[in-house]
């Protein structure tokens, strides 16, 4: 049976990003666009070329490397957003340029300051002005859902007439209902003159909890496309999760009656690089994705399980890329059985990196016996820093106890060669440790969040450390992995600590768009 088939939007670099704590930098984009090529998303938008030089330089490296999905670059309807764009996507196989204009009565009062017709000419303009370089545009009607609807038929039409090949309908406050969202879609699809030469699109956000909802609402009458993100993380309560919405038209196909080009088998790997690379844990019952979408800990669901899965599990695990039977490496397993289990967890090494990461399977399993999915996971995320080192680890110890507070010593090697030894005091060992750091590196950011959590279960776990740092109106990521919980938490904080220098050193400051 031929499906009709939804093309898959997706934001996680650009309005994913742009959600507090949730940056990235150029490095960690292009593994993150990899893999969203890998997983099968139709359109990558890889950010905002006009808000940053470094946005636009990191829009230009994605563009240059994607060969299977096209690329998005979003711009306001003016010509110095059009033209960054334009540069942005000069080497894109497939380049998107994506307008947005809003429509709302509040928005044309308080924010632009325009009428309807003059919002209408600017819309027009910006189209055919985006069309002269890139066949393929896109037009947004920002919050189209508190719009007039006669007004947005009418500016998709006008748009569409100047060379839009989508048009986009956004509930980008998160205020509509899944019945009164499908109803709109559908009167835009019989209202707007000329909607069958171009898709139609929408893009939900979750304020009240409803943008999967309304985005399947608005599949179900009539919509082409589905913006959303990965983890559904973005601005103020996020966007519609791509999982959720992927794996619900996969599951009631019945339903639905159409289907994405997805690989749903990448879904639980790429959840996971967004979240390491973000710094922004998935709650354990998140559906599709959480640590608990898939665990039954009630007799009455196991004796269920065991007799026939589905009792209670309308999906399998191995669908969205979970290993029911987690194969357990130690320290006897070879080379080829590891660099088999890292393809099957979705991940492409050279042999150069093969053999560094291997070793450190061979040291962690001397530890701790027997090395699992996630272990293995940890070892591949942690073993290739995202940006270059300026500091590395070279020696710490600390001294602590109930009465005698703690110090901290650290030895840290720069990248020039030269070896720095600093002794702290602090309120505990970390503290020590941190302040430590702070004056090697002559800086003293603030420590905005600090996270450790076991990657598995028993004495011998690994800690995987989560740490945010703030420094001139900039954010930054660090994790760090050890069977030490200390370590993983220097590992983290030198992590952040060498964003931070690097980003410094190369002038990409990105500053948060609107």
């Amino acid at each position: 049976m031929n499906y009709r088939q939804i093309i898959i939007f997706d934001t996680t670099l650009r309005d994913g990003e742009q959600a507090p704590g949730c940056s990235m930098n150029s490095v960690e984009k292009l593994d993150v666009a990899r893999r969203l090529e890998k997983l099968g998303v139709d359109v990558i938008e890889a950010g905002f070329p006009a808000s940053s030089q470094g946005d636009l330089e990191s829009v230009k490296a994605i563009a240059g490397i994607i060969k299977e999905s096209a690329v998005a670059a979003l711009c306001r309807s003016l010509k110095n957003d059009i033209d960054a764009a334009k540069e942005a996507l000069a080497g894109a196989a497939a380049p998107r340029v994506h307008i947005f204009l809003a429509t709302s009565p509040v928005h044309m009062e308080y924010k632009l300051k325009m009428t309807q017709d003059e919002v209408l000419e600017q819309a027009v303009w910006a189209v055919a002005y985006a069309k002269q370089f890139c066949s393929d545009v896109e037009f947004s009607a920002e919050d189209a859902f508190r719009s007039d609807p006669g007004f947005v038929c009418r500016i998709f039409s006008e748009t569409i007439k100047a060379g839009a090949l989508t048009v986009n309908f956004p509930d980008t406050v998160g205020y509509a209902m899944p019945g009164e969202f499908g109803e709109r879609i559908r009167y835009v699809k019989e209202h707007t003159e000329g909607v069958e030469r171009a898709k139609l699109s929408v893009h939900c956000h979750n304020d009240l909890g409803l943008a999967v909802a309304n985005s399947l609402a608005a599949i179900q009458n009539g919509a082409d496309q589905v913006e959303c993100t990965i983890n559904g993380i973005g601005e103020r309560a996020g966007n519609a999760s791509l999982e959720e919405i992927v794996m619900s038209l996969r599951v009631r196909r019945d339903r639905f009656g159409v289907d994405t080009r997805i690989n749903t088998s990448q879904i639980y790997s790429m959840s996971r690089l967004v979240s390491q690379v973000t710094g922004v844990k998935v709650q354990p019952n998140k559906a599709i994705v959480g640590e608990n979408a898939f665990a039954h800990e009630a007799g009455i669901h196991q004796h269920g399980i065991m007799a026939n899965s589905e009792t209670y599990e309308i999906m399998t695990p191995e669908s969205v890329g979970i290993s029911k039977n987690q194969m357990v490496l130690g320290k006897h397993s070879g080379r080829h059985a590891f660099e088999d289990r890292l393809n099957l967890l979705g991940f492409t090494v050279d042999r150069e990196l093969l053999e560094k990461i291997f070793a450190e399977f061979k040291t962690l399993a001397d530890k701790k016996k027997t090395v699992n999915d996630r272990d293995i996971e940890a070892l591949m995320l942690g073993a290739a820093p995202s940006v270059p080192e300026t500091w590395t680890l070279d020696h710490w110890a600390v001294n602590t106890g109930s009465a005698l507070g703690a110090s901290g010593t650290i030895r840290l090697l720069h990248k020039d060669g030269r070896r720095e030894k600093i002794v702290a005091l602090g309120d505990g060992p970390i503290d020590s440790i941190f302040k430590a750091i702070n004056q090697i590196i002559g800086r003293e950011p603030e420590l905005e969040l600090y996270e450790i959590g076991a990657i598995t279960g028993g004495s011998s776990a690994q800690g995987e450390t989560m740490v945010k740092i703030a420094w001139d109106d900039r954010r930054y990521n660090g994790r760090g992995v050890s069977t030490d919980i200390i370590e993983s938490s220097i590992k983290a904080y030198l992590a952040a600590i060498n964003a931070m220098e690097w980003e410094a050193a190369a002038g990409t400051a990105s500053p948060k768009h609107e």
